[in-house]
């Protein structure tokens, strides 16, 4: 289960709901609408820690509800 915030905001550039993922940088998914984008996010959260982990790569824990966001 996915326990990093996911940040969602649509994007008028893209016509898409954009979700990104700030605690994992770079992390971040779209969608036609609200839902589409938070299946896409979970699926490039799972790729994410995955490339992470054959690269060696630190993964960050996830903390919760960030306060900038």
């Amino acid at each position: 289960m996915n326990k990093y915030e996911i940040i969602i905001y649509w994007s008028d550039e893209d016509n898409s709901f954009i979700a990104e993922v700030p605690e994992l940088p770079g992390c971040m998914a779209d969608g036609k609408t609200y839902q589409e984008a938070i299946a896409s996010a979970e699926i490039i959260i799972s790729e994410w820690i995955k490339t992470a982990k054959e690269l060696g790569r630190e993964i960050p824990c996830a903390k919760g509800r960030l306060l900038f966001a």
